[in-house]
């Protein structure tokens, strides 16, 4: 086997290797990403533009559509989850939807994040006649397409933190969906929450490309009619 011939090599990528050659690179490359996440943030923000709401002012809707987020061992879900969940269940008590569609992961048969959201639910006495529930919702986009798609939910509010209201709220838009939004907004502003916020910012590039692209979501299934069964039976708002 022929042995490279390494002052060759040095001829030829040697200018590459230097020093100075390499931080300017790095830092090409560093300002094309920055340039590319800002790009996303802002333009997923226009998205949304008009699509936020407080739980006092949001206009009525169908349903109100909550995103899946990290449940523990013990089926609990996690704080950030539980708020969403309380919202809406505010939201139904207030009239303001009729049914609640419950989208997350349940891609493993040990980890159910719809299941334990609705166990949550119907321990805070919400009706279980107006749940529904999606076991595919592997990604916002996904949960939006599906409920579109799968669920055929035309009108909906979406309940998220606040940091991730405006990509949810244009995913679900570009699913067709006339989308309002409400944030919770109690959860304390602390490493978790600053954590949480920095991933959001870096998701609106995947955020735009999902728009832009419109991809199939993992599973789309036959026509779901849970939805419309919820929305058919009189609301009993849960106590409060």
């Amino acid at each position: 086997m022929k042995r490279p011939d390494i002052a060759a090599l040095r001829r030829r990528f040697g200018s590459w290797l230097r020093p100075r050659r390499i931080v300017r690179v790095t830092g090409v490359v560093v300002l094309v990403a920055a340039t590319v996440v800002l790009g996303s943030i802002v333009w997923i923000r226009w998205q949304a533009k008009g699509g936020e709401y407080s739980a006092e002012s949001v206009p009525a809707a169908d349903v109100a559509l909550i995103p899946g987020a990290q449940v523990y061992a013990d089926g609990k879900p996690s704080p950030y989850l539980a708020a969403r969940l309380d919202l809406g269940a505010r939201l139904l008590a207030d009239g303001k939807v009729k049914a609640l569609l419950l989208s997350g992961d349940n891609g493993r048969a040990e980890y159910d994040e719809p299941t334990a959201m609705r166990t949550y639910l119907l321990n805070k006495g919400v009706p279980a006649e107006k749940i529904a529930l999606d076991y595919a919702g592997f990604s916002t986009y996904e949960t939006c397409v599906r409920a579109s798609r799968v669920f055929g939910v035309r009108a909906a509010i979406v309940v998220t933190q606040d940091f991730s209201l405006p990509r949810t709220v244009a995913l679900c838009r570009a699913a067709d969906i006339e989308t309002f939004g409400v944030a919770d907004t109690a959860q304390p502003h602390n490493r978790t929450y600053d954590k949480c916020w920095l991933r959001d910012q870096i998701a609106a590039t995947k955020a735009t490309f999902d728009i832009l692209t419109r991809p199939d979501p993992t599973f789309l299934g036959n026509e779901e009619t849970t939805v419309r069964d919820a929305m058919s039976g009189p609301v009993q708002p849960p106590p409060r």
